[in-house]
């Protein structure tokens, strides 16, 4: 796959960020690392990610073009395009393979167990069969979870202390890109804390823009209606039809990643993506001096950056509690 121009100006600025470390300076040939992405190319997310990434590279000494060649391929939420890639990325014989969202460390695992691979934004690594356990993951694979079930119930509660007219709550995800142990999450949530909030909670399937209009239509068509964008490969790279359709129904949506809010939507609740991919480079730095991914624990999230859309609030003619705003992170005006 050609490399897109922005690719190039990323990661060319961010080569000469910071001298090469001694270790760097001494290596005897350039090391390759492949990175699958669920994103499109051209995503405002994906070129974020692209420059944090290098950027954190860089603090460790690798410098693209000099001692480092990194390979992007983006698969776009689409299910056929993370096998496609994966198997053009094992072809490249790289040293390390970075992989985010099970669809890509699923796909990445078919093709190889010898290349190391490390993940992010997977959940449940140890119940999805990726690794043996957090401590001590074993074989090739490694990297860093994505969040469990309180997290779920938090994005429930937040949006009933918002719109506390909210009392029928659509999930929307993709079939084909959500891990069956994300939507058992879903339903330990409908089930425990959903009643107690005075809200039923329903899956909404989606597997393109006109399926996303559907829903959302469906979900509008009687009062009490609210939304949350299950965070997965699919739904992070159609959020703006999601965004569209909610804003177009008047539907108050909580979605993952700041990219939502700061897109429209009513708020988010989730860790920082690009951030994630930056962390992920200390575990590709020790890979690629010799570590074993058997030995790296797999590591979770800690901070939870709360994104607060007022503008959208009040279009939805929401007010949003003086405690809540107080308790943000970024409040978009």
């Amino acid at each position: 796959m050609r490399r897109r121009d922005f690719l190039n100006t990323f990661l060319a600025a961010a080569a000469g960020l910071r001298p090469l470390s001694a270790a760097a300076q001494q290596a005897e040939r350039v090391r390759r690392v492949g990175v699958l992405m669920p994103f499109p190319e051209n995503d405002p997310l994906s070129q974020r990610i692209v420059l944090v990434f290098a950027q954190a590279l860089g603090r460790f000494g690798w410098a693209e073009g000099k001692n480092i060649r990194t390979d992007y391929r983006f698969a776009a939420g689409d299910p056929s395009l993370f096998k496609t890639h994966a198997v053009e990325l094992v072809g490249l014989s790289p040293d390390v393979i970075l992989a985010s969202t099970p669809p890509a460390i699923a796909a990445l695992r078919e093709q190889t167990r010898t290349i190391p691979l490390v993940f992010v934004l997977v959940i449940d690594p140890v119940g999805q069969g990726f690794v043996h356990s957090l401590a001590r993951p074993g074989g090739n694979i490694t990297g860093f979870g994505s969040f469990d079930a309180p997290l779920m119930g938090k994005w429930l509660e937040l949006l009933k202390e918002v719109a506390p007219g909210v009392t029928r709550v659509a999930v929307l995800f993709n079939p084909d890109t959500t891990p069956a142990t994300l939507l058992n999450m879903v339903n330990r949530v409908t089930e425990a804390a959903a009643p107690s909030l005075g809200v039923t909670m329903t899956l909404a399937p989606v597997h393109d823009d006109a399926a996303i209009e559907e829903a959302v239509a469906t979900q509008a068509r009687e009062p009490g209606g609210g939304l949350i964008s299950l965070p997965d490969s699919f739904t992070a790279s159609h959020r703006n039809a999601i965004i569209a359709a909610a804003s177009r129904h008047r539907l108050p949506l909580i979605g993952a990643s700041e990219f939502f809010p700061r897109n429209g939507a009513l708020m988010s609740y989730f860790f920082d993506v690009p951030d994630t991919y930056a962390q992920a480079t200390s575990y590709i730095d020790r890979i690629l001096k010799g570590a074993n991914p058997a030995d790296l624990p797999v590591q979770q999230p800690t901070k939870f950056p709360l994104v607060i859309n007022l503008k959208t609030a009040k279009a939805l003619g929401l007010t949003v509690p003086q405690s809540l705003l107080a308790r943000a992170d970024e409040i978009i005006e």
